[in-house]
C-alpha cells in the first residue's frame, strides 16, 4: 500500500457508511450517509470525504454477493469489474448500489479498489450444508446453492468472541445472529462457517425488516400460476413489502416493539413470527456443531434490542441457554451471561468496516 489507512465502504440499500481504518483498527473518521448511495449528492459528499483523509492507501469495498467465482478479496481491475455485474441480480438491494459508489470512486481517484464479500467467510460449508436438493441441471447450469451472506459480520463477531472469551478463533463454536434490516443466524465450528440460513440469495432465512425470509415456494408458485404475478412484481414484494413490515405495519423494529407493548396485536404478532423463526433457525444451525459455546448478537436489532434478545434466549432452553443467566443491559462489546453458564451469551457491535480493513491489509502486503 503506498499508504497506512484504508477508507472502508459500506453500501447499503439506503445509506453510505464510510471509514478510515488506520494501523490497530484504529478509526480516524467515520461518517454514514442517510438514503439510496447512487446520486450526485452522495457522490459529492463521498469524494468530499475522501480528499479530506490524509495517506489513504487502499479503498476496501463491502460487496454482499461474490457470486460462484469471486470467494477470497480480490483488487478490482475490469475483468472483476464485469465479473460483479453478473452478481448485481443475486442481490438487487444491495450489489447495484455498492458498485455505484466503487465505479465513483475508481473514476475519481486513482487508490487500489479492493472488493470484500460478503459470501467469502461462508466459502467453507460442507456440501451437505451447501447444497440444495433440486435437479442437478440447476446447480451445474445457473450455479444454485447456498452461498450464506454477512460474511464480514461472522468474521468480525468470530474475532470479537474469542477476545472476550479469552479463547483462540479456531477453538470455537459459535452461533452468530446478525439481527438487522436484514438478519441472519450462522454456525461458526472451529474457526469456520459450518451452516448458514441465508441462502442462494440474502431473501431466504429469517424474518427480516421488508424481505420475508423462507416462504413456501409451492406457496409462491401458487401466487404466480392464481393471482397472475410476474417475477419481477413477486421479487419486488418479497424484497421490499414484506417481513415485519407487512406484519406489523413498519419496517422499524423500534416501532413495533412499542406498539406490541401498548397492546397493539398486529404488531405483537410480527414481533412473535420474528423471535419463533430466529429460535427456529438458530437452533437449526447450531446442530451442526459438536457443542455450542456462545451465540453472538449483532446487527441494529442483535445489539440494541434486549426484550428481543431475552425472548430469543427464553425459547432455547434446549440448547443449554439459561434466559436468567443474562445480565442487565451493556456499553458497548460484552459478554451478557453469568461466568457459569453453560452457553454464553455476547453482544458485539458490527464492524464490517474492520473486518474489510483487515482483508485489504492481508492481501495488499501478501
Amino acid at each position: 500500500m503506498t499508504g497506512t489507512n484504508v477508507l472502508a465502504v459500506n453500501a447499503g440499500s439506503s445509506s453510505l457508511k464510510l471509514s478510515v481504518i488506520g494501523e490497530n483498527d484504529a478509526t480516524l473518521a467515520e461518517t454514514e450517509l442517510e438514503g439510496p448511495p447512487a446520486g450526485g449528492g452522495h457522490d459529492r459528499a463521498l469524494l468530499h470525504f475522501i480528499d479530506a483523509q490524509q495517506d489513504l492507501g487502499a479503498v476496501g469495498h463491502r460487496i454482499v454477493h461474490g457470486g460462484p467465482e469471486l470467494r477470497t478479496p480480490v483488487i478490482v481491475d475490469p475483468s472483476v469489474r464485469r465479473q460483479l455485474d453478473a452478481t448485481a441480480q443475486l442481490a438487487p438491494l444491495h450489489v447495484p448500489p455498492a458498485l455505484a459508489v466503487l465505479d465513483t470512486v475508481r473514476q475519481h481517484t486513482s487508490l487500489t479498489q479492493v472488493a470484500c464479500f460478503d459470501t467469502a467467510f461462508h466459502a467453507s460449508l460442507p456440501a451437505a450444508a451447501s447444497t440444495y436438493a433440486i435437479p442437478s441441471s440447476w446447480r451445474t447450469d445457473f450455479g444454485i446453492r447456498r452461498y450464506g451472506f454477512h460474511g464480514l459480520s461472522c468474521a468480525w463477531s468470530l474475532r470479537r468472541a474469542a477476545s472476550l472469551l479469552g479463547r483462540t478463533a479456531d477453538s470455537l463454536n459459535i452461533v452468530v445472529a446478525h439481527l438487522g434490516a436484514g438478519a441472519s443466524v450462522t454456525a461458526i465450528r472451529d474457526g469456520r462457517s459450518a451452516d448458514t440460513s441465508m441462502g442462494f440469495t440474502p431473501l431466504e432465512g429469517l424474518v427480516m425488516a421488508t424481505r420475508s425470509g423462507s416462504v413456501d415456494p409451492g406457496a409462491l408458485l401458487f401466487i404466480q400460476t392464481h393471482g397472475g404475478m410476474a417475477a419481477p412484481a413477486m421479487n419486488d414484494a418479497l424484497e421490499r413489502s414484506s417481513g415485519i413490515l407487512a406484519l406489523g405495519g413498519s419496517a422499524d423494529m423500534r416501532d413495533i416493539l412499542a406498539r406490541a407493548d401498548a397492546g397493539d396485536a398486529q404488531a405483537a404478532l410480527a414481533r412473535d413470527v420474528y423471535v419463533h423463526r430466529a429460535r427456529a433457525l438458530l437452533s437449526g444451525v447450531a446442530a451442526s456443531l459438536d457443542r455450542l459455546d456462545a451465540i453472538v448478537f449483532t446487527g441494529g436489532i442483535g445489539e440494541n434490542a434486549t426484550e428481543i434478545r431475552d425472548r430469543i434466549c427464553s425459547g432455547l432452553g434446549v440448547l443449554g441457554v439459561v434466559a436468567s443467566d443474562t445480565v442487565p443491559p451493556h456499553d458497548g462489546d460484552a459478554v451478557m451471561s453469568g461466568a457459569m453458564a453453560r452457553v454464553a451469551i455476547l453482544v458485539v457491535h458490527a464492524r464490517e468496516d474492520l473486518e474489510i480493513s483487515r482483508e485489504v491489509r492481508e492481501l495488499l502486503e501478501s
